[in-house]
């Protein structure tokens, strides 16, 4: 059983980790309404970075791992994300809809390749036997 500090420890590194990836996703898509030009691109950039950072690293989280892994969750990333990417590109003009498109793109793909590994996993284990 862990002691009250480590459990107090425990939540507020996890709120801390959260409030980051919040705050880098707001900071990513909310900043041209505040900003303009360079302070702008800085704030978008860096906050895309404080976000996937952040999100890496609660990724790595047993729930959220075993979550992520599930066959229907890597099913609804890989079809939504990859349904997303057509329609960005089909519906978007430019460089901003061609790097949106290749965004989605690569979650539906990483995705996919989720879905592939689990599916070999179960042969791999019957060979070890």
């Amino acid at each position: 059983m862990k002691s009250l500090l480590a459990t107090v420890k425990s939540v507020v590194a996890n709120l801390l980790l959260w409030s980051f990836f919040v705050g880098g996703l707001v900071a990513s898509t909310a900043s041209g309404t505040v900003l303009d030009g360079t302070a702008k691109n800085v704030a978008t950039y860096a906050g895309i970075a404080v976000s996937m950072l952040a999100g890496s690293r609660i990724a790595k989280k047993p729930k959220i791992k075993a979550f992520l892994s599930k066959s229907s969750t890597l099913w609804f990333l890989f079809l939504f994300n990859g349904g997303v990417a057509v329609f960005c590109y089909l519906t978007m003009d430019g460089v901003k809809g061609i790097a949106t498109a290749a965004g989605m793109g690569l979650v539906s793909l990483g995705a996919a390749g989720g879905l592939v590994a689990n599916r070999r996993k179960p042969a791999v284990a019957r060979h070890r036997a």
